[in-house]
């Protein structure tokens, strides 16, 4: 179950770092809060695989459910009854508002991660087939 990916855990990196730029330098209507809610499923999808070795829909799945929950707290004004509506940090990390444009881009994010996980798969499958066939010819 615990199993470490370099492949993962780069795109990981690389999906930090984006979001981090997106945090400093885009102030506007679009990128920063919609990109980056549908970028942000993707790093966690990819930090979970990092570590664990799941089935890409048990990882999708619990990822876009970690993602409602979150959405669900904002909803509830969580941030504000824990006494930190003023910490830049608790804001960030958990939000301050309730939006269903947010629910859809954590969606669409997942369903993103499921297609390409899914070719990735088709391409690799066909990739050992391939080889076995070579294989076989070879003997």
């Amino acid at each position: 179950m615990i199993k470490f990916s370099r492949y993962y855990f780069l795109f990981s990196i690389l999906l930090f770092l984006t979001e981090i730029l997106i945090a400093l330098y885009a102030h506007d209507q679009i990128i920063r809060p919609y990109v980056g809610d549908f970028l942000v499923v993707i790093l966690l999808y990819c930090l979970a695989k990092s570590f664990l070795d799941l089935p890409t829909r048990l990882a999708a799945f619990g990822v876009l459910l970690f993602s409602y929950l979150i959405e669900a707290l904002q909803y509830l004004n969580l941030v504000e009854h824990l006494g930190l509506k003023d910490s830049k940090l608790a804001n960030t990390i958990i939000g301050n508002y309730f939006t269903w444009i947010d629910i859809l881009a954590y969606t669409l994010g997942i369903f993103l991660v499921v297609i390409v996980e899914k070719f990735r798969d088709n391409y690799s499958a066909r990739i050992k087939k391939g080889n076995d066939d070579r294989l076989h010819h070879f003997i």
